[in-house]
Protein backbone atom coordinates (compact mmCIF):
# COMPACT_ATOMS: atom_id res chain seq x y z
CA UNK A 1 0.00 0.00 0.00
CA UNK A 2 1.15 3.15 -0.95
CA UNK A 3 -0.18 6.40 1.16
CA UNK A 4 -0.13 9.37 -0.60
CA UNK A 5 -0.07 12.95 1.42
CA UNK A 6 -0.90 15.50 -1.31
CA UNK A 7 0.78 18.24 0.95
CA UNK A 8 -2.48 18.02 3.82
CA UNK A 9 -3.11 20.48 6.33
CA UNK A 10 -4.13 18.40 9.15
CA UNK A 11 -2.53 15.03 10.75
CA UNK A 12 -2.49 12.28 7.90
CA UNK A 13 1.73 12.88 8.05
CA UNK A 14 1.81 11.64 11.88
CA UNK A 15 -0.34 8.79 11.12
CA UNK A 16 1.19 8.16 7.70
CA UNK A 17 4.44 7.43 9.32
CA UNK A 18 2.97 5.46 12.01
CA UNK A 19 1.35 2.99 9.55
CA UNK A 20 4.67 2.73 7.49
CA UNK A 21 6.63 2.29 10.67
CA UNK A 22 4.75 -0.87 11.90
CA UNK A 23 4.02 -2.79 8.38
CA UNK A 24 6.68 -3.22 5.83
CA UNK A 25 3.87 -3.34 3.09
CA UNK A 26 2.71 -0.09 3.73
CA UNK A 27 4.75 3.27 2.18
CA UNK A 28 4.23 6.77 3.23
CA UNK A 29 5.27 9.64 0.63
CA UNK A 30 4.96 13.29 1.66
CA UNK A 31 4.59 16.32 -0.65
CA UNK A 32 5.95 19.29 0.24
CA UNK A 33 3.86 21.11 -2.46
CA UNK A 34 0.42 20.23 -3.58
CA UNK A 35 0.91 18.62 -6.65
CA UNK A 36 -3.38 17.78 -7.50
CA UNK A 37 -5.07 14.76 -7.27
CA UNK A 38 -3.97 14.10 -11.60
CA UNK A 39 -0.08 13.86 -10.56
CA UNK A 40 -0.94 12.45 -7.59
CA UNK A 41 -2.71 9.57 -9.40
CA UNK A 42 0.19 9.56 -11.90
CA UNK A 43 2.56 8.72 -9.39
CA UNK A 44 1.03 6.33 -7.84
CA UNK A 45 0.30 4.64 -11.09
CA UNK A 46 4.14 4.56 -11.65
CA UNK A 47 4.79 2.93 -8.36
CA UNK A 48 2.26 0.21 -8.46
CA UNK A 49 3.63 -3.27 -9.39
CA UNK A 50 1.04 -5.60 -8.11
CA UNK A 51 -1.65 -7.32 -10.04
CA UNK A 52 -4.25 -5.31 -9.63
CA UNK A 53 -4.19 -1.96 -8.73
CA UNK A 54 -6.89 0.61 -6.91
CA UNK A 55 -7.17 3.99 -6.16
CA UNK A 56 -8.59 4.98 -3.31
CA UNK A 57 -9.20 8.63 -2.56
CA UNK A 58 -9.40 9.60 1.84
CA UNK A 59 -12.67 10.61 1.46
CA UNK A 60 -13.71 6.87 0.30
CA UNK A 61 -13.36 3.43 1.94
CA UNK A 62 -14.26 -0.16 0.65
CA UNK A 63 -16.60 -2.45 1.65
CA UNK A 64 -16.41 -5.66 3.42
CA UNK A 65 -14.96 -8.50 1.03
CA UNK A 66 -14.70 -5.80 -1.75
CA UNK A 67 -11.37 -6.89 -2.94
CA UNK A 68 -12.02 -10.69 -2.44
CA UNK A 69 -14.75 -10.54 -4.89
CA UNK A 70 -13.40 -8.32 -7.58
CA UNK A 71 -10.01 -10.92 -7.05
CA UNK A 72 -12.55 -14.04 -7.92
CA UNK A 73 -13.90 -11.83 -11.06
CA UNK A 74 -10.03 -11.45 -12.35
CA UNK A 75 -9.28 -14.73 -11.77
CA UNK A 76 -12.30 -16.14 -13.63
CA UNK A 77 -11.62 -13.95 -16.43
CA UNK A 78 -7.63 -13.44 -17.55
CA UNK A 79 -8.51 -10.73 -20.29
CA UNK A 80 -10.59 -8.48 -18.15
CA UNK A 81 -9.36 -5.14 -18.11
CA UNK A 82 -10.95 -3.26 -14.93
CA UNK A 83 -13.90 -3.90 -12.70
CA UNK A 84 -16.76 -1.73 -10.99
CA UNK A 85 -19.92 -2.47 -8.49
CA UNK A 86 -22.29 -0.07 -6.22
CA UNK A 87 -21.49 2.42 -4.04
CA UNK A 88 -22.81 3.77 -1.09
CA UNK A 89 -22.90 7.50 -0.95
CA UNK A 90 -22.76 8.92 2.19
CA UNK A 91 -23.18 12.70 3.11
CA UNK A 92 -22.37 15.29 5.58
CA UNK A 93 -26.19 14.82 7.29
CA UNK A 94 -25.90 11.56 7.36
CA UNK A 95 -28.31 10.39 4.39
CA UNK A 96 -26.84 7.70 2.63
CA UNK A 97 -28.28 6.80 -1.20
CA UNK A 98 -27.31 3.77 -3.24
CA UNK A 99 -25.53 4.51 -6.45
CA UNK A 100 -26.45 1.29 -8.71
CA UNK A 101 -25.00 2.38 -12.22
CA UNK A 102 -27.73 -0.27 -13.33
CA UNK A 103 -30.52 -0.24 -10.96
CA UNK A 104 -32.93 -2.82 -11.35
CA UNK A 105 -31.29 -4.24 -14.81
CA UNK A 106 -28.98 -6.07 -13.81
CA UNK A 107 -30.38 -9.55 -11.57
CA UNK A 108 -26.60 -11.41 -11.73
CA UNK A 109 -23.87 -11.17 -8.81
CA UNK A 110 -21.57 -10.38 -11.74
CA UNK A 111 -21.42 -9.39 -15.81
CA UNK A 112 -18.63 -9.01 -18.25
CA UNK A 113 -19.07 -6.04 -21.10
CA UNK A 114 -16.94 -6.28 -24.21
CA UNK A 115 -15.98 -2.34 -25.13
CA UNK A 116 -18.82 -1.67 -27.07
CA UNK A 117 -21.70 -3.22 -24.80
CA UNK A 118 -19.87 -0.68 -22.35
CA UNK A 119 -19.82 2.05 -24.03
CA UNK A 120 -23.38 1.17 -24.77
CA UNK A 121 -24.24 0.60 -21.04
CA UNK A 122 -22.63 4.29 -20.59
CA UNK A 123 -24.96 6.71 -22.39
CA UNK A 124 -22.62 9.19 -22.50
CA UNK A 125 -21.85 9.22 -19.05
CA UNK A 126 -19.43 8.59 -16.49
CA UNK A 127 -21.41 5.07 -14.74
CA UNK A 128 -18.27 3.89 -12.55
CA UNK A 129 -18.26 4.64 -8.95
CA UNK A 130 -14.27 5.38 -9.25
CA UNK A 131 -13.75 4.13 -5.45
CA UNK A 132 -15.30 0.62 -6.48
CA UNK A 133 -12.65 0.33 -9.63
CA UNK A 134 -10.13 -2.07 -9.74
CA UNK A 135 -8.09 -2.23 -12.11
CA UNK A 136 -5.84 -5.46 -14.01
CA UNK A 137 -1.79 -3.03 -13.50
CA UNK A 138 -0.61 -4.55 -16.79
CA UNK A 139 -3.34 -2.44 -18.45
CA UNK A 140 -3.02 0.55 -16.46
CA UNK A 141 0.46 0.51 -17.57
CA UNK A 142 -0.57 0.20 -20.81
CA UNK A 143 -3.10 2.67 -21.08
CA UNK A 144 -0.36 5.35 -18.86
CA UNK A 145 -1.29 7.86 -16.52
CA UNK A 146 -4.62 10.50 -16.24
CA UNK A 147 -4.51 13.21 -18.59
CA UNK A 148 -3.68 16.66 -17.35
CA UNK A 149 -5.80 18.27 -19.28
CA UNK A 150 -8.98 16.18 -18.14
CA UNK A 151 -8.78 17.40 -14.39
CA UNK A 152 -13.18 16.94 -13.79
CA UNK A 153 -13.53 13.82 -16.44
CA UNK A 154 -9.90 11.97 -16.57
CA UNK A 155 -11.88 8.82 -14.47
CA UNK A 156 -14.36 8.59 -17.70
CA UNK A 157 -11.26 8.70 -20.10
CA UNK A 158 -9.57 6.27 -18.29
CA UNK A 159 -12.45 4.07 -18.26
CA UNK A 160 -13.06 4.06 -21.85
CA UNK A 161 -9.58 3.47 -22.55
CA UNK A 162 -9.61 0.74 -20.35
CA UNK A 163 -12.47 -0.96 -21.65
CA UNK A 164 -10.60 -0.62 -25.26
CA UNK A 165 -7.74 -3.19 -23.99
CA UNK A 166 -10.39 -5.16 -22.55
CA UNK A 167 -13.53 -6.77 -21.62
CA UNK A 168 -14.94 -4.75 -18.35
CA UNK A 169 -16.48 -6.53 -15.22
CA UNK A 170 -19.25 -5.81 -13.28
CA UNK A 171 -20.25 -6.78 -9.33
CA UNK A 172 -23.86 -6.31 -8.60
CA UNK A 173 -22.73 -5.14 -4.76
CA UNK A 174 -21.89 -2.51 -3.22
CA UNK A 175 -17.99 -2.33 -3.14
CA UNK A 176 -17.21 0.69 -1.63
CA UNK A 177 -18.49 3.70 0.50
CA UNK A 178 -18.07 7.32 -1.43
CA UNK A 179 -18.58 10.49 0.73
CA UNK A 180 -20.12 13.07 -0.23
CA UNK A 181 -19.39 16.80 0.95
CA UNK A 182 -18.93 20.20 0.33
CA UNK A 183 -15.33 20.03 -0.35
CA UNK A 184 -15.39 17.06 -2.85
CA UNK A 185 -14.28 18.45 -6.33
CA UNK A 186 -16.39 16.71 -9.05
CA UNK A 187 -19.58 17.82 -6.60
CA UNK A 188 -18.90 21.44 -6.86
CA UNK A 189 -18.05 21.08 -10.62
CA UNK A 190 -20.95 18.74 -11.70
CA UNK A 191 -23.09 21.63 -10.56
CA UNK A 192 -22.48 23.61 -13.77
CA UNK A 193 -24.33 21.92 -16.15
CA UNK A 194 -22.06 23.60 -19.67
CA UNK A 195 -18.67 22.54 -18.18
CA UNK A 196 -19.67 19.36 -17.33
CA UNK A 197 -21.36 18.48 -20.90
CA UNK A 198 -17.93 20.13 -22.19
CA UNK A 199 -15.62 17.99 -20.21
CA UNK A 200 -17.36 14.76 -21.07
CA UNK A 201 -17.08 15.65 -24.92
CA UNK A 202 -13.46 16.43 -24.40
CA UNK A 203 -13.25 12.60 -22.74
CA UNK A 204 -14.43 10.78 -25.79
CA UNK A 205 -12.30 12.87 -27.62
CA UNK A 206 -9.28 11.56 -26.02
CA UNK A 207 -10.29 8.12 -26.02
CA UNK A 208 -11.29 8.16 -29.47
CA UNK A 209 -7.64 10.12 -30.65
CA UNK A 210 -5.94 7.66 -28.34
CA UNK A 211 -7.40 4.42 -28.49
CA UNK A 212 -8.66 4.35 -32.34
CA UNK A 213 -6.05 1.74 -33.14
CA UNK A 214 -7.47 -0.98 -30.86
CA UNK A 215 -11.09 -0.27 -31.83
CA UNK A 216 -12.46 -2.15 -35.02
CA UNK A 217 -14.92 0.76 -35.79
CA UNK A 218 -13.90 3.60 -34.27
CA UNK A 219 -16.13 5.70 -36.13
CA UNK A 220 -19.73 3.56 -35.06
CA UNK A 221 -17.64 4.59 -31.08
CA UNK A 222 -18.32 8.16 -32.09
CA UNK A 223 -21.10 8.19 -33.39
CA UNK A 224 -22.46 6.18 -29.97
CA UNK A 225 -20.92 8.79 -28.17
CA UNK A 226 -21.99 11.43 -29.35
CA UNK A 227 -25.48 10.67 -29.62
CA UNK A 228 -25.90 10.16 -26.31
CA UNK A 229 -23.64 12.88 -25.25
CA UNK A 230 -25.82 14.78 -27.26
CA UNK A 231 -29.11 13.94 -25.67
CA UNK A 232 -27.79 14.18 -22.22
CA UNK A 233 -27.12 17.90 -23.56
CA UNK A 234 -30.28 18.76 -24.61
CA UNK A 235 -32.05 17.02 -21.08
CA UNK A 236 -29.31 19.69 -19.31
CA UNK A 237 -30.59 21.98 -21.55
CA UNK A 238 -34.51 21.83 -20.28
CA UNK A 239 -32.99 21.62 -16.88
CA UNK A 240 -31.06 24.99 -17.02
CA UNK A 241 -34.03 26.41 -19.00
CA UNK A 242 -36.30 25.24 -15.67
CA UNK A 243 -33.90 27.42 -13.58
CA UNK A 244 -34.60 30.47 -15.66
CA UNK A 245 -30.87 30.03 -16.63
CA UNK A 246 -31.95 30.88 -20.38
CA UNK A 247 -28.34 31.23 -21.67
CA UNK A 248 -26.80 27.99 -20.56
CA UNK A 249 -30.01 26.49 -21.75
CA UNK A 250 -29.53 28.23 -25.39
CA UNK A 251 -25.91 27.12 -25.62
CA UNK A 252 -26.81 23.40 -24.32
CA UNK A 253 -29.22 23.25 -27.01
CA UNK A 254 -26.48 24.60 -29.80
CA UNK A 255 -23.94 21.64 -28.52
CA UNK A 256 -26.77 19.25 -28.51
CA UNK A 257 -26.96 19.66 -32.69
CA UNK A 258 -23.46 19.77 -32.59
CA UNK A 259 -22.65 17.09 -31.38
CA UNK A 260 -25.70 14.88 -32.51
CA UNK A 261 -27.36 16.80 -35.67
CA UNK A 262 -30.40 14.56 -35.48
CA UNK A 263 -31.41 14.99 -31.66
CA UNK A 264 -34.34 17.36 -33.11
CA UNK A 265 -36.01 13.36 -33.26
CA UNK A 266 -35.58 12.56 -30.06
CA UNK A 267 -37.47 12.59 -26.99
CA UNK A 268 -35.40 15.23 -25.10
CA UNK A 269 -35.99 18.12 -27.97
CA UNK A 270 -39.44 17.58 -27.38
CA UNK A 271 -39.38 17.76 -23.80
CA UNK A 272 -36.96 20.94 -24.04
CA UNK A 273 -39.22 22.28 -26.68
CA UNK A 274 -42.38 21.58 -24.14
CA UNK A 275 -40.24 23.45 -21.80
CA UNK A 276 -39.73 26.54 -23.68
CA UNK A 277 -43.12 26.80 -25.08
CA UNK A 278 -44.46 26.70 -22.01
CA UNK A 279 -42.26 28.27 -19.68
CA UNK A 280 -40.57 27.68 -16.40
CA UNK A 281 -43.31 28.43 -14.28
CA UNK A 282 -46.10 26.44 -16.17
CA UNK A 283 -43.70 23.21 -16.41
CA UNK A 284 -42.97 22.90 -12.89
CA UNK A 285 -46.66 23.47 -12.09
CA UNK A 286 -47.19 20.52 -14.44
CA UNK A 287 -43.98 18.39 -13.29
CA UNK A 288 -45.39 18.81 -9.52
CA UNK A 289 -48.57 17.64 -10.45
CA UNK A 290 -47.30 14.55 -12.43
CA UNK A 291 -45.19 13.83 -9.22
Amino acid sequence: MLILDDCSPDNTAEVGRQLAESDPRVEYRYHTENKGHIATYNEGIDWASGDLFLLLSADDYLAPGALSRVAQLFEANEDMSFVFGNASLVFDNGMQELREPFAGKRKRQSEIFSCLDFVKAMSGQNIVPTPTAVVRTSAQKHVGGYCQALPHAGDMAMWLRLAATGPVGFINATQAVYRMHSSNMSRSYSAARLPDVQQRRAAIDHFLEYSAPELKNPRLFKTLLFQALGRNSIYQAGEAFNEGDIATANRLSDLAKELYPDVWRSRAWLRYLANRALGPRVWQVLRSMRG
